[in-house]
């Protein structure tokens, strides 16, 4: 059978309602059709009534999308605050819980390792079985459940439960973090996706900042109230668990959301023809996809372990005392906090990602070769590299979405996160050997090296996407008139291939011919193209554009 318009439409984004009611000019509606493009007299829509005629109670306004949007960046404060637990209490730990060092770090190790594998599984999980609503939910109980065995375990001195809590953090954290995308994905493609993607970037860091603001005062706290020792870090532990609370209740309300702003704007979440994620599914990603990984893992291996290690380096080599190293090296996650979402605007308003994501890789180099060959003020090339990583973040993580089909977004984010987890686990093994043997020029080396693969994979991108439709690199302007040609080029292949409307109008209810062919959905054919070359260019080849 023919799809429907609901299912031809099911890779749009959420619309202005007037958008989505608006018919091309000239267009031809076949008869029945005006009974699925108009809304009901009963609809929400239609009739607002009460609050569902305020701005913010009426899911096709940008008030009630960005309600939504703060729920989603709440969503992962949790996470990220509760992920830097024992590195705000790095001292109080070792004294409480008498750690060696090397205990100390497996509970980050515990968090990384499972997720090379497993957050690619839970992304595929929310595209084949969960859906986004309920995998969200699912794994954030299951980091709220990590959270409490983790403090539990310092409550009662048992280390072992403690890494158990950690593992199942990091379980619940990452696939947690595939969720996040995916939520800005459905809410936002086409819109403000950029900005987004920097938004929560800039909450993850607030979050982390926060973590080591208040931790050591809630610490004193809890001691003066007559807690001491693995008892007093349990309760601190415990008392940290309660923003995982919060943001367990902020994924149930943007569930609740989403299901309503599904139903009012009629908004199909079932892929179109039944298609549904495999893990065969892997083997179409095109070229850019698997480059957008490899700069996932060459970039962020600069930054991360880098961080991880400058403090030492700034006292080394710019005669830092400990207070002052460590103002410089968080003066990246500073700067994110502020830049990102501002870069997020800006690549909104003039599209061209690939350039923005060139720019801020070579911008990168510039600031790690400041710190490897010169004595400069450090600041400048920390704060330097902030901006760029603000840039590179707002601009990176959307191109997933314009390049994968929305049904398999789950596992393209969870296959980018793992990835990630991987290189950062491996490369931050090789980064402490290298500062062992070579020193830290060496290891900014090593650095300028992964940032320079980042660069080549950067290139390999731009060629691919210049030879094929290039809209990863248009402007949005561009992305409109490259969508009316392809609204010319449709009109005209549906002339060849499809049976015109019988001369006596027989045409069922549903918009199909008497011989079994689908009427002339000239509006349908528009708003496919538009999805896919103004906010899914590259989608997968097992959806044609005409039938």
């Amino acid at each position: 059978m023919p799809r429907s318009y609901e299912e031809d439409e099911a890779r749009r984004p959420i619309l202005d309602a007037a958008e989505s009611d608006s018919e091309a000019p000239g267009s031809v509606i076949a008869p029945g059709r005006e009974r699925i493009l108009h809304r009901s007299d009963d609809d929400e829509l239609s009739q607002p009534t009460g609050c569902g005629a305020s701005a913010c109670c009426n899911p096709s306004s940008a008030t009630h999308r960005f309600m939504a949007l703060i729920f989603m960046c709440l969503v992962g404060f949790g996470s990220y605050f509760c992920y830097d637990n024992p590195g705000a209490l790095q001292d109080k730990f070792k004294s409480d819980l008498d750690l060696s060092t090397t205990q100390f770090v497996w509970l980050y190790s515990i968090y990384s390792w499972p997720n090379v594998i497993l957050c690619f599984i839970g992304g595929f999980l929310i595209d084949r079985v969960f859906g986004i609503r309920l995998g969200t939910i699912i794994y954030m109980f299951i980091l709220l459940i990590g959270q409490l065995i983790f403090a539990t375990g310092a409550l009662i001195n048992a280390f072992w439960l403690m890494i158990l809590g950690r593992f199942l953090f990091g379980i619940g954290a990452e696939s947690l973090a595939v969720a996040q995308n995916n939520y800005a994905v459905l809410w936002f493609k086409g819109k403000e996706l950029n900005m987004v993607f920097g938004l929560q970037l800039s909450f993850a860091r607030v979050g982390s900042t926060v973590n080591f603001l208040v931790m050591v005062p809630v610490y004193n706290y809890v001691r003066d109230l007559g807690y001491t020792g693995h008892q007093c870090t349990g309760v601190v532990l415990l008392l940290a668990t309660l923003t995982c609370v919060m943001s367990m209740l902020c994924a149930l309300i943007l569930g609740w959301m989403d299901k309503r702003a599904a139903r009012i704007l009629r908004r199909n979440d079932n892929p179109p023809n039944g298609e549904v994620a495999k893990l065969s599914d892997i083997g179409t990603f095109k070229i850019s996809f698997w480059m957008v990984t490899v700069i996932c893992v060459a970039y962020y291996v600069a930054i991360f372990p880098f961080i991880a290690l400058g403090k030492v380096f700034f006292m080394r080599k710019f005669g830092f005392t400990p207070e002052d190293a460590n103002t410089v090296n968080s003066i990246v996650y500073i700067v994110a906090g502020v830049a990102s979402p501002l870069f997020g605007l800006i690549v909104d308003r003039t599209g061209r990602n690939v350039l923005w994501v060139f720019v801020s890789i070579t911008v990168t180099i510039f600031a790690h070769g400041l710190l490897a060959f010169t004595f400069y003020n450090p600041y400048v090339a920390m704060i330097t590299m902030g901006m760029a990583y603000s840039m590179l973040a707002s601009s990176l993580w959307p191109l997933v979405a314009l390049i994968v089909p929305e049904y398999q977004l789950g596992t393209a984010y969870g296959i980018c996160q793992s990835v990630q987890n991987l290189g950062l686990a491996v490369i931050s093994m090789f980064s402490g050997l290298i500062v062992d043997k070579g020193g830290y020029f060496m290891l900014e080396i090593f650095f300028i090296g992964w940032l320079v693969v980042s660069l080549l994979a950067t290139i390999v991108i731009w060629l691919y996407d210049a030879n094929n439709n290039g809209a990863l690199n248009m402007s949005p302007k561009e992305r409109e008139i490259a969508a009316s040609k392809l609204l010319v080029e449709a009109a005209n292949r549906y002339d060849e291939n499809v049976a015109p409307v019988p001369s006596d109008g027989s045409v069922n209810e549903d918009g199909v011919t008497t011989q079994g062919v689908a009427a002339p959905p000239v509006e349908s054919i528009r708003n496919r193209y538009l999805n896919r070359v103004l906010d899914s260019p590259n989608q997968s080849d097992s959806e044609p554009l005409i039938e």
